[in-house]
């Protein structure tokens, strides 16, 4: 479990901290699900990936368009059939968390007490809890 807080920057500096995160794990071999608040922050991380490295390609897509992408981007719980890599740029911590290898959590300036609710929840779960500032 990872916390990736961020120093400055909010929503779109998480995104691209998010979109690194992900082409990273993709690399390494992981399925990757990108989790994030409502539909309209999902495509516009769709967007984004597409474009936030000129030299990067990162195969994905929505949920509701290609659930079988590489690296899929959903907005609410994750899908039943989630697994690999969670990255959470939702506000709170999802249903079935514990079904994936891990989690990173990314944490925007503005929403630092959202962030260490997350963190209260997952330490009381006892899982093992490493921060980065980004």
């Amino acid at each position: 479990m990872d916390f990736y807080v961020l120093e400055r920057g909010a929503d779109e500096e998480a995104r691209r901290v998010a979109c690194r995160l992900a082409e990273k794990a993709w690399q390494q071999g992981y399925r990757v699900l990108l989790r994030t608040a409502d539909a309209d922050r999902a495509r516009t991380l769709d967007d984004l990936l597409w474009t936030f490295r000129q030299e990067s390609f990162v195969p994905h897509g929505l949920h509701d368009e290609d659930p079988d992408a590489p690296v899929v981007i959903a907005h609410g719980d994750p899908p039943l059939d989630s697994d690999g890599l969670l990255i959470n740029l939702g506000s709170d911590v999802p249903e079935g968390a514990a079904r994936f290898q891990r989690i990173a959590e990314v944490v925007e300036t503005t929403a630092k007490d959202a962030g260490r609710l997350r963190y209260r929840v997952y330490r009381e779960r006892e899982w093992p809890l490493r921060t980065h500032s980004v």
